[in-house]
C-alpha cells in the first residue's frame, strides 16, 4: 500500500519557518499543521510569534488558536490533534505540511510514536513536585543525571515537567525513557515524507532572534502578559512557561526589572535555538536548507523543494506548474 504523502518544514526560531510554509503550501496544494506548544493557545499571540490571518495567505492552518492558557498542552496530545487534521488534509486531496521547531512534536507525528505504554503514578509525581518545590528543579534534574544520562543531557534542567516524567518512566518500569525513545525513534514512518530543516548563520540568526523580541515588545508584549494576569492566568500554569512569559510575568509581579526580563528572554531564545539545531541535527532523514547557500533568496530555496518533493514523489505537478516552477 502506497504511504500518504507529508512534509514536515522546522528549524530553529526566528528563523523564517512560517512565511516560506506559506508559499509552499500554495505550489503543492498543500494546508499547515503547526508544530508549535505555544500557538496552540489562544490570547497567545504578540509571545508566540503567531501567524497572523493575513500571513496565511488563505492557507489553512491547523493547531492554532485551539486552546485556552489554562489547559495543558503536551506531545501526546499533539500527536492526537495533529493525526486527525491530517486525515482532514488527505480527504481534501491536500498535502499536510507540518510546520514550527519543536522537533519532539514531530518526531511523534511523523513514527507514529505510542504514548499510551504507562499510565501517570500519581503519587510518586506529586512527591516529586513537593521535593522540586523543597530543594528545587535542578535537584531533580541532578538525580535524572544519575539514573539517565542521556535524558538530562536533551532536557533542560528548568524543564520540571519533562524530568519528572522521565524519572517517574524510570520508577514504574526500570527503564531509562530516552532508551524507550530511542526505540520508538527507529520505527518506519507511516508517511512517505521529506523533512526539511531551515538553517542560518549563527550570527544572522541570533540578530533575527534580537529584532523579534524588541518587534514583540514594540507590539504590546507586556499588555499581553497583562491581559492574560487578568484572565486568572499564572506563573505554574504550561502555557505560562512559554518564552517571553514567565520573564514578563517576572516583571509584572515586581521580581525582576524590565531590562532583566528583556536580557533573560533574548538570551534564552538564543539558547532554545542552539538546543533545536542539536536536536534536528539528531533526526534521520533531514534536507537541510542552509539559507546563506541559496543567498538567502526565498524563491531559490522554494524552488530546491519543490524539486526534491518532485523527486520523491510526494508532489506530482502538472504540466502548467511544472512551466511555473521553471521560472521561480
Amino acid at each position: 500500500m502506497k504511504k500518504r504523502p507529508m512534509v514536515i518544514l522546522t528549524g530553529p526560531t526566528a528563523v523564517g519557518k512560517s512565511a516560506l510554509a506559506v508559499k509552499l503550501a500554495k505550489r503543492i496544494n498543500g494546508s499547515v499543521i503547526s508544530a508549535d506548544s505555544m500557538q496552540i493557545y489562544r490570547y497567545m499571540d504578540i509571545g508566540s510569534a503567531k501567524i497572523t490571518k493575513e500571513e496565511m495567505g488563505g492557507i489553512p492552518h491547523a493547531l492554532i488558536d485551539v486552546l485556552h492558557p489554562s489547559e495543558e498542552f503536551h506531545v501526546a496530545r499533539f500527536a492526537g490533534l495533529a493525526r486527525e487534521a491530517s486525515e482532514e488534509i488527505y480527504r481534501e486531496n491536500k498535502i499536510p505540511i507540518v510546520v514550527g521547531g519543536t522537533g519532539f512534536y514531530i518526531q511523534a507525528l511523523l513514527y507514529a510514536i505510542d504514548f499510551t505504554e504507562q499510565e501517570c503514578d500519581q503519587s510518586y509525581r506529586v512527591m516529586l513536585a513537593a521535593l522540586a518545590e523543597k530543594k528545587g528543579t535542578a535537584y531533580l534534574h541532578e538525580m535524572l543525571r544519575e539514573v539517565d544520562p542521556d535524558s538530562a543531557a536533551a532536557i533542560h534542567p528548568n524543564n520540571q515537567k519533562r524530568i519528572i516524567r522521565a524519572l517517574e518512566f524510570y520508577h514504574q518500569s526500570g527503564r531509562r525513557i530516552s532508551e524507550h525513545n530511542e526505540k520508538e525513534r527507529q520505527k518506519e514512518s507511516p508517511y512517505e515524507f521529506a523533512y526539511f530543516v531551515l538553517s542560518e548563520e549563527r550570527k544572522e540568526l541570533y540578530e533575527r532572534i534580537e529584532k523579534r523580541v524588541d518587534a514583540m515588545l514594540a507590539q504590546g508584549l507586556i499588555e499581553e502578559v497583562l491581559a492574560l494576569k487578568a484572565m486568572g492566568c499564572h506563573r505554574d500554569m504550561v502555557s505560562m512557561q512559554g518564552l517571553g512569559y514567565k520573564e514578563i510575568m517576572d516583571y509584572l509581579d515586581e521580581k525582576i526589572s524590565l531590562e532583566e526580563a528583556v536580557y533573560r528572554i533574548k538570551r534564552d531564545t538564543r539558547h532554545f535555538a542552539k538546543r533545536q539545531l542539536t536536536w534536528f541535527r539528531r533526526e534521520r532523514d533531514v534536507i537541510w536548507l542552509q539559507k546563506e547557500a541559496y543567498g538567502r533568496d526565498e524563491e531559490k530555496i522554494l524552488a530546491d523543494m519543490l524539486r526534491i518533493l518532485e523527486e520523491k514523489q510526494i508532489y506530482i505537478p502538472n504540466r502548467e506548474q511544472k512551466e511555473e516552477n521553471v521560472h521561480l
